[in-house]
Formats: structure tokens, sequence, C-alpha cells
């Protein structure tokens, strides 16, 4: 950041965004459906981590430790593909939107790269 306006990371938008006066704004922005979808997910899979650790602790059997950790994996994997989706959107609209073929181009071999670095090899 330079000087000394703040900025802050905007979801919805997918970018950085300075508050009205230079500074950062006060107030969260408003969470839609889905990332309260992806909250709601975070927070579900935060607690099975934390119950991992417990049967950890209390030394319970291997088996049973592997079964929670795939369930975790499979949790974190479908909250990848709903943060995905998202992110594809917003770029897909960015290169509808875009004001040249060329910034359209760049945005939609950025997303193919952001895709194609999150499919399972």
């Amino acid at each position: 950041m330079r000087g000394s306006s703040s900025q802050h990371y905007d979801p919805r938008a997918g970018q950085t965004q300075r508050g009205g006066d230079g500074a950062a704004q006060d107030e969260a922005p408003k969470l839609d459906d889905l990332q309260k979808d992806v909250l709601s997910r975070l927070k579900r899979i935060e607690g099975q981590v934390r119950g991992i650790q417990g049967m950890v602790r209390q030394g319970k059997e291997c088996e049973d430790i592997l079964i929670q950790v795939k369930a975790v994996s499979s949790a974190l994997k479908s909250t990848t593909r709903q943060v995905l989706r998202r992110y594809v959107r917003t770029c897909h609209t960015r290169a509808v939107n875009a004001e040249t073929e060329e910034e359209a181009a760049a945005q939609l071999e950025k997303t193919v790269k952001i895709l194609t670095d999150f499919l399972d090899k």
C-alpha cells in the first residue's frame, strides 16, 4: 500500500478498494448467500479438525482418525469448488465487460490458469 491511505479486499468485487476518505471502511461488507455458505462450511471443517486433534490426543485408532481426515479433505474440496465457482463467474463478467479484446483475453487466460492450478493431477 502506498502512503497513508488504507485498502480492503472486497470479496464480492474480487478486488482491493479504497475507502471514500482514504481510510479503511469500518463496516464489514454484507455477505451474500455463497459467502455465508463458504463460511459455514469452513466453520464445520474447523470443528472437524479440532475433533481429529482430540482423537490424536486420546490415542484413538488410526483407522478412525483417517476416516475423519478423509471427511475433512472431502469438505475442503467441496468448499474449494464453491469458491472457484464464484471466481469463474467474477472473471467471466470481467472478461465480458472488458474494454478491449486484449483485456478480455488476459482475464480469460488468468481464469484458465487458476482453474488448471486447482485440478487434481
